[in-house]
């Protein structure tokens, strides 16, 4: 473009940031024909869920020194800023599928889940605290160490519960009225073990708190049928994790907007926001689109953002923080000890097991994702922040990974929007929730799509593997 008369200031939606939820809308939207321009301030794809080479990762949290030698090439690593893996049976995998973004990725199961019990000391064993795998396998939930030998068949009986209900076939309720009792009321019913509702409740449903249990007891059987359905669709693990990082879940969706037509533009941040007599969103000024596009301002219809660009074009009004997530990324020179030496893991660390109010999480992957140097591995640990010393709540993890190499530690507000922006046209999404995955990110995808658009999107028909596209 050799003048500004040849570039089109005016577009449909204007997206800021390019975090998972930003980057899928831009590509569905560009999808349903909308001129889009996605612009985001880093140098990077991803935002707050972006995949980091060694020196971005270095100026991010040491800005100034240099990354150890031994480390490597920066080819060699792929590093993300959050702890998160994909439900293999999930909504996400579902969009995926159905753009034909999962062509442009690569995945792996993830080896092994495992969660962390207090024991009580036995007749031959020692009391104290142990991670144990979480069954992928009817033949080793009977060998599993989680649950005695009477409490597997009160576990199996639950499970099989659960595995034959049908919301719409009330012969398989057993007179339950699921909507109605709470999941604590359920459980109990089945005389489940505190430790075996911690390893269902946290390690299957995958809630990060107790509040599950005085909620309707449905919601809890649709997480654990998400999780049985999950295992045994790209292998023995409900989860998988794409060939180098996070981060390129995102870009896939960024190239499915270009292809669509959309413009994007990274180094460039959004400085204010303009709005029409109404008080609707009709454009926005950024000094960088000014510099390279010699635009003083862009039109639009519609701005899609993250929480940090409402903070930055003075719009705290449309966000709230809710709680703070505290992170350390730490690189190790060995995998995760007492799980057999996999080379990708989750470990979960229930709340009750360590006095807290909510769930420690680890998520382990190394070279054979392509994230980092052959001889290493990438453990990220997280929670909820509850106390004045974020790094200390960490250390039932710390003891759980083992020495560590290096660590970067971050503790991020938890942002959530003030309104569902139909009354100024912008919609802000939340920031990453402290989950283990990337529902509750897709369901905010979903959400937004049919306010935007006044539809659902269609999710049915699916192929039933990228292959098949």
């Amino acid at each position: 473009m050799d003048t500004q008369e040849q570039i089109n200031p005016n577009y449909d939606v204007v997206v800021c940031g390019t975090g998972l939820i930003e980057c899928i809308l831009s590509g569905l939207l560009s999808m349903e024909g909308k001129r889009v321009f996605h612009m985001d301030r880093n140098p990077y794809y991803g935002g707050e869920g972006a995949s980091l080479n060694l020196t971005n990762l270095w100026k991010l949290f040491k800005a100034g020194q240099q990354f150890p030698q031994q480390l490597g090439q920066n080819r060699d690593w792929n590093i993300d800023l959050i702890p998160k893996f994909v439900m293999a049976n999930g909504q996400l995998v579902k969009i995926l599928l159905k753009t034909k973004v999962a062509r442009y990725l690569e995945w792996k199961a993830i080896d092994g889940t495992y969660v962390f019990q207090m024991k009580e000391p036995g007749l031959f064993s020692k009391g104290g605290g142990k991670i144990e795998k979480v069954p992928a396998t009817a033949s080793e939930a009977l060998k599993s160490d989680l649950m005695g030998m009477f409490e597997k068949r009160r576990c199996q009986k639950f499970l099989a519960y659960v595995s034959n209900y049908e919301a719409s076939n009330p012969k398989t309720h057993d007179g339950l009225n699921l909507n109605q009792m709470s999941c604590a009321q359920l459980l109990k019913k089945f005389e489940l073990e505190p430790n075996t509702i911690d390893f269902i409740g946290h390690a299957v449903a995958l809630y990060s708190n107790d509040l599950f249990l005085d909620k309707p007891a449905i919601q809890t059987i649709e997480k654990i049928k998400l999780y049985m359905d999950s295992i045994g669709r790209y292998g023995d693990s409900p989860f998988i994790y794409p060939i180098y990082g996070l981060g390129g879940i995102p870009e896939g969706f960024s190239r499915m907007a270009a292809v669509n037509g959309g413009t994007f533009m990274l180094n460039a941040d959004l400085d204010e926001v303009l709005f029409d007599g109404d008080g609707k969103v009709c454009g926005l000024k950024s000094e960088k689109v000014k510099e390279l596009m010699g635009l003083e301002q862009i039109n639009c219809k519609m701005i899609i953002a993250d929480p940090s660009y409402a903070l930055k074009a003075k719009l705290s009004n449309k966000v709230k923080s809710i709680g703070k997530i505290v992170r350390c990324i730490c690189i190790l020179n060995h995998p995760i000890p007492n799980t057999k030496n996999l080379p990708s893991v989750q470990v979960i660390i229930p709340q009750r097991q360590t006095g807290r109010k909510n769930d420690i999480y680890v998520m382990m992957v190394s070279d054979v994702h392509n994230v980092c140097k052959k001889g290493f591995f990438i453990a990220i640990l997280s929670t909820n922040v509850e106390t004045n010393n974020p790094e200390k709540e960490l250390e039932p993890a710390f003891e759980i990974v083992g020495p560590v190499l290096e660590k970067f530690i971050t503790v991020s507000d938890v942002y959530v929007p003030t309104d569902d922006g139909s009354k100024d046209n912008i919609f802000i999404s939340s920031s990453f929730d402290p989950q283990s995955h990337f529902e509750g990110e897709t369901q905010q995808v979903l959400n937004a799509y049919k306010k935007i658009t006044g539809k659902d999107l269609d999710l049915t028909n699916l192929p039933l593997d990228q292959d098949d596209q």
